[in-house]
């Protein structure tokens, strides 16, 4: 997306023809729709430079901008190579703090850019200029002031805005940010504050059990401990955790006082001997039928609503899900569910393709280009593709139900090489993600993957360890499949559909 002229936009009074003038200018891929009062205000606001700018009628803005994934919007940014100035437009009714705070908000996403920022806000039904302070305050300002700000930029930024802002820059994990999450250097996305206000709303209403899903990178965890944080304002909450983080947990529970964490590890609960005024569940889809009712038993003796956060597995098999805990609490009339949709951490492409690689009944006409497949005749080969992928810097990803032990092979010599067990990868992320398959994968009747080892002993389903470890990949995807030129076809069917 491309900065725009406001001067030329706002000489149309067509909202329709508006609109198509904008998108040709801007470069974006759609039409926006612009409503004929935000027309105004713009050209009002256009017009309030001329006299206070050498050039008003040159002067380019990025014209409301809105970073997709987090749902936030800017109406103006002016970026240069010294300075940026931001100005959001309003037509007014609106009050000074609903103002400030969506100035302050602007001010964290902007920081990021590292430059100086100025925040302004037009209400053009009151011809109304006002400013952020250094401080945090709204306070009156002139267009003089402004005009001077703008002839003052040089180096007007040109290129495409998506550059500079990327989303992974917002989006932290309380378990692998607690600092940030400590300082709530974080914002909620629209679809997290919605289901946050649903939830807060069910339980003043008397609603006890209630959850949310969705698929990893879609911001389960950092929606669950911000609504701890919130509730243990005015009494102690704890949280049960179902996975692998132990070091990570005691870390925030050394600094976080509010909230008492408990490491469920092996499937069990711990004895509490305190009450506790709420109950929050993360990974619940890790816990057994006995472990969730033991937590519903200090449920009902504290009377203390229970909110549970889990994944969500429906690209694979009914006889995988199965094996997941969400089936204990959702077959449960009193539970309320709530599901996000939003992929925060993964990209559509990535995305896209894991849902239909675990689930081939459902095609899709995309290009897979951050996606890479490799063939191995055996362990030794497959070896030598996992030691090229690593030195291109992929976070190998092993599962140890692999029918070849890989953890005791030895390393390559002379490298170091990166790899993680998938049981140790929960709430991780990594900009590019390598995982092996052996023989022993294939897809049943209904075109989902399945595994033969899962279903003839007693381990942890290989599918689920395949569908964690690929969900924490940021950027690129790499498989290795070993000794199943079958599996390959299928797969390549997939990529070059």
């Amino acid at each position: 997306m491309k900065p725009i002229n406001i001067y030329a936009l706002t000489r149309l009074n067509d909202p329709e023809l508006t609109s198509k003038v904008e998108r040709q200018m801007s470069g974006r891929g759609r039409n926006i729709r612009i409503r004929e009062w935000e027309t105004e205000g713009l050209r009002l606001f256009s017009e309030r430079l001329q006299p206070v700018c050498s050039d008003a009628c040159s002067l380019t803005f990025y014209y409301s901008y809105t970073m997709q994934k987090l749902g936030k919007e800017f109406d103006l940014i002016r970026i240069a190579d010294d300075q940026i100035v931001n100005i959001e437009l309003k037509s007014g009714n609106v009050s000074n703090e609903a103002i400030r705070t969506q100035l302050i908000q602007n001010r964290y996403y902007l920081s990021t850019l590292g430059k100086p920022v100025y925040f302004y806000t037009y209400i053009s039904g009151q011809d109304r200029l006002v400013r952020l302070s250094n401080s945090g305050r709204l306070v009156d300002a002139t267009f003089g002031e402004l005009g001077v700000l703008l002839d003052n930029q040089h180096e007007i930024y040109t290129a495409d805005i998506e550059e500079l802002f990327k989303e992974d820059k917002y989006l932290i994990s309380p378990i692998t940010d607690p600092g940030k999450f400590l300082r709530q250097e974080y914002f909620l996305t629209f679809q997290q504050r919605d289901i946050k206000k649903q939830i807060m709303k069910n339980i003043s209403d008397g609603h006890y059990l209630q959850g949310f899903t969705g698929l990893p990178g879609t911001g389960k965890t950092i929606l669950l401990y911000d609504m701890a944080m919130t509730m243990s304002r005015r009494n102690p909450v704890c949280l049960f955790h179902f996975g692998s983080y132990r070091g990570e947990l005691q870390q925030l529970n050394e600094r976080l006082k509010r909230i008492d964490f408990y490491n469920c590890n092996n499937n069990t609960v711990p004895d509490v001997i305190k009450d506790y005024a709420a109950i929050f569940i993360d990974e619940a889809h890790c816990m057994g039928e006995k472990t969730f009712e033991s937590i519903c038993e200090y449920g009902r003796k504290w009377e203390a609503p229970i909110i549970i956060s889990y994944d969500d597995a429906l690209c694979v098999s009914e006889k995988e899900r199965l094996r997941m805990g969400a089936v204990v609490f959702e077959k449960r009339d009193d539970f309320k569910g709530f599901k996000l949709t939003n992929k925060i951490r993964m990209n559509n492409e990535l995305s896209t393709f894991l849902r239909t690689f675990l689930s081939a009944s459902k095609m899709y006409k995309m290009e897979y280009p951050n996606v890479s497949v490799t063939y191995a005749a055996d362990i030794n080969e497959a070896m030598n593709l996992v030691r090229f992928y690593e030195k291109e810097g992929y976070m190998f990803i092993w599962d140890r139900n692999l029918s070849t032990d890989i953890s005791s092979m030895e390393s390559f010599p002379g490298e170091a090489l990166t790899r993680i067990e998938s049981s140790s990868v929960t709430g991780k992320e990594f900009d590019k993600v390598l995982m092996l398959l052996d023989d022993s994968f294939y897809y049943d009747e209904e075109r989902f993957l399945r595994n033969t080892e899962s279903e003839n002993r007693d381990v942890t389903s290989r599918i689920m360890n395949l569908f964690h470890g690929l969900s924490r990949a940021k950027k690129k995807i790499a498989l290795v499949i070993m000794g199943n030129m079958k599996l390959m076809k299928q797969v390549y069917h997939i990529l070059q559909k």
